[in-house]
């Protein structure tokens, strides 16, 4: 019988995000959901079940720093990639507990390195 495959929720309010991420994901052996805002994932099902988040910084309504916040005040604690084209949020992102933040565009090697560190942290 195979391990369950960890779920990863993507969360971007860029559909081309949202369709093409997944499916790497997918061909790496994860299961996946995406959502198109934080508030969209908080009302969601897998918010308890997803092992990692793949998050945009800059979304309208709740960011993505905003979320990760929201997630810590109720006491869920799910590791944090950040994708994003600032690169000077950078610092404060892994300052306030991200596992990596991503530069849009990103290779699939950092990636996969992101998801390796992530899902080895609980």
């Amino acid at each position: 019988m195979n391990a369950p495959r960890p779920l990863i929720a993507v969360i971007d309010d860029d559909e081309s995000v949202r369709e093409s991420l997944p499916d790497l994901l997918r061909e790496l052996a994860f299961d996946v959901v995406a959502f198109a805002s934080a508030e969209e994932f908080l009302d969601s099902a897998q918010l308890g079940q997803t092992r990692c988040l793949i998050l945009d910084v800059t979304m309208p309504g709740m960011t993505g720093p905003e979320l990760n916040r929201e997630l810590r005040r109720r006491g869920t604690r799910i590791p944090t990639i950040f994708i994003t084209a600032d690169e000077t949020v950078r610092p404060s992102l892994l300052e306030e507990g991200a596992i990596e933040c991503l530069f849009k565009p990103f290779g699939e090697e950092a990636l996969v390195d992101a998801l390796q560190t992530a899902l080895n942290v609980r």
